[in-house]
């Protein structure tokens, strides 16, 4: 009897590396899992979640989700976009930074070649419409809670939902699945490969990842210098 080998289907994927450029950030393997999310042609299952430009350029994530706690700046993003060898999702505010200065910071984001823009998790759909009205590129919301208002996000314009709950992260994403199969869902992995595969079978389409810091990568780095020495 002919046995069947069990990885057969699997394909050989040749690796490519130089000395100088083999360190590099890498996702885990398991958000590979994911369905991903068809955008502008190229398909995306991680997203690095930093603006650390040293560490994007150094990263095999297949996007960039370029949110952070001060008032979107345009040079910032601008930064990012150009450092960046893959599509880069930028923050816009909706929270303290709304309004009609969100919409010129996501405009201007949008003719500096970001891939789509983040709406904090605070933003009234109101702004949402406007926005709509004057980008050409998805509106991403961030969900917090599962009290989130999904179906008159979607009304409003939003195009893919960022789901970032904490420990509540997969069931908000499983919510939102059963009620909306097809909508596009971004979701933050959590620390763990079990994490991250709970919130893929969840439903989400493509995971966040945050990275070690500079810090982090520099300290192995050290301790080796210290060794040789």
């Amino acid at each position: 009897m002919k046995l069947e080998n069990p990885i057969k289907d699997k394909k050989f994927i040749p690796v490519i590396e130089s000395k100088l450029r083999k360190r590099i950030v890498e996702v885990p393997k398991e958000i590979y899992e994911a369905s991903g999310i068809n955008i502008f042609g190229k398909r995306i299952k991680s997203l690095i979640f930093s603006t650390d430009v040293a560490i994007i350029k150094n990263s095999n994530a297949d996007g960039v989700i370029a949110v952070y706690p001060f008032t979107p700046q345009l040079s910032i993003t601008h930064a990012i976009i150009d450092v960046s060898p893959s599509p880069v999702f930028a923050g816009v505010g909706g929270g303290i930074t709304t309004g009609q200065r969100s919409i010129d910071i996501a405009l201007h984001a949008e003719l500096n070649g970001a891939f789509g823009i983040v709406l904090n998790a605070p933003t009234p759909n109101a702004l949402i419409m406007e926005m709509k009205k004057r980008i050409d590129i998805p509106i991403v919301i961030t969900v917090v809670s599962e009290k989130e208002n999904i179906e008159g996000r979607i009304k409003a314009g939003v195009s893919i939902f960022n789901v970032s709950g904490g420990a509540k992260t997969a069931q908000i994403v499983r919510n939102i699945r059963e009620r909306f199969p097809e909508v596009p869902i971004i979701a933050t992995g959590g620390p763990t490969v079990d994490s991250i595969r709970d919130t893929i079978k969840a439903g989400a389409n493509a995971i966040t990842y945050t990275p070690p810091t500079s810090g982090e990568l520099f300290s192995d780095i050290m301790d080796n210098y210290r060794e040789t020495l």
